[in-house]
């Protein structure tokens, strides 16, 4: 028999769940009659449900407060294998990012991180290498259509990206129009998904309420992406423990969490992996590597 107070606490917490879930499901169900297809994720007092037509398109969603859920941490990896080695520079030179390619074929980093014009370049110079192209879609704002969004990933895709970081809808979720933040992102899961690359939903965490969060992770998971990502890099704020944490908390095992924003440092990347995260973005990858200091000076963001 289990005594020990946080185990039952724990257990509790996990009944709690499944029971609150299963009542919000009965009526989820009761719509899939109709010709609908619903799913329903909680997550500490939130629980998000999306639904999708027999095509497959969003039709609704919404949220409220009912329910918990616990999350876990995967297993751990190599530390350069976390890592997006990251250039999103606007001023960014073909030179620097040659040189960006020829670290990460170096280090063996997850991939390289760049804007769309460059994917070209690092497709070609890192062919044959194990490192990945990502870049980012609907950047830094989030604010382009759903279907304009779609374009930008299926031309990176074509140009060689195999992994694409979108920014979600901040506005549209911000006004609680769950249905046109969930179709955004499946607009994007539908072409990534298509040709076997992985989507990263970029949340920006500094403009959001810890509610927000979890009902943007929520409707991340349900759509389909692969990851969830704190931070573009270039708004108010960047990667905190905190955010980490709860977003791993919201998603469960499953599926990733990216920090991205301001880490800079080994102590950085130790405790956003510690807090959750299995990949780090950051501009500053050689030198988390080496366990060095960063600089006084150091640009913020990436």
């Amino acid at each position: 028999m289990i005594t020990d107070p946080k185990s039952i606490a724990n257990i509790a917490e996990i009944v709690t769940r499944e029971i609150l879930s299963a009542l919000v499901e009965e009526t989820a169900r009761a719509e899939t009659q109709q010709g609908q297809q619903c799913k329903v994720e909680c997550v500490d007092n939130v629980c998000v449900k999306t639904c999708f037509d027999e095509m497959g398109h969003v039709i609704s969603a919404g949220a409220e407060r009912i329910s918990s859920t616990l999350g876990s941490i995967p297993d751990d990896l190599s530390k350069a294998s976390y890592i997006d080695h990251t250039l999103l520079k606007p001023e960014a030179t073909t030179e620097q990012v040659t040189q960006l390619c020829k670290e990460a074929r170096q280090y063996h980093f997850a991939s390289v991180c760049v804007n769309p014009t460059q994917v070209k370049l690092c497709a070609s110079l890192l062919n044959g290498s194990t490192v990945k192209v990502c870049s980012v879609i609907g950047f830094p704002l989030g604010a382009s259509t759903p279907e304009t969004k779609a374009f930008e990933a299926r031309q990176a895709i074509s140009d060689g990206a195999n992994e694409i970081d979108m920014v979600i809808n901040i506005g549209a979720l911000k006004d609680r129009n769950l249905e046109l933040v969930a179709r955004d992102i499946l607009s994007v899961v539908q072409v990534t998904h298509a040709s076997n690359c992985l989507l990263k939903v970029i949340l920006e965490t500094a403009l959001l309420t810890d509610e927000e969060k979890q009902i943007a992770c929520l409707l991340a998971k349900e759509a389909g992406a692969d990851f969830v990502k704190t931070s573009t890099g270039f708004s108010i704020g960047g990667a905190t423990v905190e955010d980490v944490a709860l977003m791993r908390r919201t998603v469960g095992p499953l599926i990733g969490v990216k920090a991205a924003g301001g880490i800079r440092t080994a102590d950085d990347f130790d405790k956003m992996v510690k807090a959750g995260a299995t990949r780090i973005g950051a501009s500053a990858g050689v030198r988390i590597l080496q366990g060095d200091k960063a600089p006084s000076d150091a640009p913020k963001g990436y």
